[in-house]
């Protein structure tokens, strides 16, 4: 009897628990999305600014077409799967940034490569020898045919994308990038990870776009796996396309953010699959371990550069707290909590969301900061510039949100059963 008391104490604790985030990430996500829905759209050209300083005030009206398609998926989505936010405001938005990445996304009618960056009303200013742009205007374009069922976007998506592997795959000469003697080839983690996370988003309940990017998917699992390092005990953010070591700073770099990003990609691709083995590897490697290496376990955080080797790492801002690893770290923990139970995942969970919500958020305007220094104070006080925009901040509250409510209904069918067993 009193080891049932003791279970029955223990349920009702996590429950309670599991709500308190479900509230409270909840009303964070509302926070966040009143911000941008007041202060990002451009009504005039169609489109999102993105630069914006802590009260919202429009800094520079400069466009960043990867920003541009992260913010029509981030609105498409949660139109499309939040009640609350099924309203007509947010989908009028939602389309007329569609049609600004249709019509301005593009500089030249013979190619698909997108601008990096363009004027206030479309015209194109930088391009990058990237496919980020590219992955990110799909993204927006299937989001976008799912909202609204118009087969224009889908095409467009569809078509970027074979466009995309061809030039992953195949032939990169599109992107404009020089093959210089002294570049070898290079296996970014960055661009496998993009294109696993492309072929989540297309095969959604479409049995016909599973099937067409299956084996896409499976290149994908085993280019990321291969920066797995060191007999398992290090993830490297670039080796080489043969998935060995690379020599000096670039073969030492890490990324915990992008490794536990990677991890949830990883583990939404094994749930898909049911391959328990490649759950296994995501949660243990890709979360687990960088994140315990990754903390900053005398100020709190995550870094956002590593050097494997304990050197110091050349990149500036290696020291300083960047919102985006944080919430990739809080859709990891979650997820993984999701399919293995293993609590330390829970505590985990609880450690980000504790300094994510106390050094972040700001409470005054709304949104996230984004640059914190090493021991947690604001660095920059914007909102949004060319790589901070309407998305990983609410994409993680809403699918931490979506998640917190399925563990909640979990528990409660767990709870009933055992009501109803003799």
């Amino acid at each position: 009897m009193m080891s049932e008391n003791i279970q029955t104490s223990s349920r009702m604790e996590e429950r309670r628990r599991l709500q308190q985030w479900r509230d409270q990430i909840s009303k964070e996500l509302d926070r966040v999305m009143d911000f941008w829905t007041k202060h990002s759209e451009d009504k005039e050209y169609g489109g999102f600014f993105t630069c914006l300083g802590q009260d919202g005030a429009v800094y520079d009206e400069l466009k960043y077409i990867w920003l541009q398609g992260r913010q029509v998926w981030m609105y498409g989505r949660l139109y499309r799967k939040l009640p609350r936010f099924h309203r007509q405001e947010i989908l009028t938005a939602a389309i007329a940034g569609g049609e600004f990445l249709l019509t301005h996304a593009r500089p030249s009618a013979d190619s698909l490569k997108c601008a990096f960056v363009v004027t206030r009303d479309g015209r194109a200013v930088k391009i990058q020898r990237t496919i980020f742009s590219e992955c990110f205007y799909i993204m927006a374009m299937d989001e976008l045919w799912r909202t609204t069922r118009e087969e224009r976007y889908k095409k467009s998506a569809r078509d970027m994308m074979d466009q995309i592997v061809h030039w992953v795959r195949e032939d990169p000469s599109g992107l404009g990038r020089p093959e210089l003697p002294g570049a070898e080839p290079v296996n970014s983690m960055a661009v496998p990870m993009m294109l696993l996370n492309l072929v989540d988003q297309l095969r959604e309940e479409d049995e016909e776009a599973a099937r067409k990017y299956e084996e896409l998917a499976t290149w994908s699992v085993e280019k990321i796996l291969q920066h797995l390092q060191r007999d398992g005990q290090a993830i490297l953010e670039n080796v080489s396309v043969d998935g060995n070591e690379l020599p000096g700073c670039m073969g030492r770099h890490q990324n915990p953010g992008h490794a536990i990003e990677a991890g949830w990609f990883l583990l939404r691709q094994a749930i898909t699959q049911s391959d328990h083995d490649l759950g296994r590897t995501a949660v243990e490697k890709f979360v687990l371990m960088p994140f315990l290496s990754g903390w900053d376990w005398e100020h709190g955080g995550l870094f956002s550069f590593q050097d494997v080797d304990g050197h110091c790492p050349t990149q500036l801002e290696w020291s300083m707290k960047l919102w985006w690893p944080h919430t990739e770290a809080l859709i990891a923990f979650l997820l993984g909590y999701l399919e293995t139970w293993d609590t330390q995942l829970l505590d985990g969970f609880q450690k980000v969301l504790d300094y994510a919500f106390s050094r972040f958020s700001d409470q005054e305007y709304g949104e996230w900061f984004g640059y914190l220094s090493q021991d947690g104070k604001v660095a920059l006080s914007i909102k949004g510039g060319p790589f901070k925009g309407c998305f990983h901040v609410p994409r993680c509250l809403y699918m931490c949100e979506e998640l917190l409510s399925k563990l909640l209904e979990e528990e409660e069918e767990d709870r009933q059963a055992a009501d109803v067993s003799p």
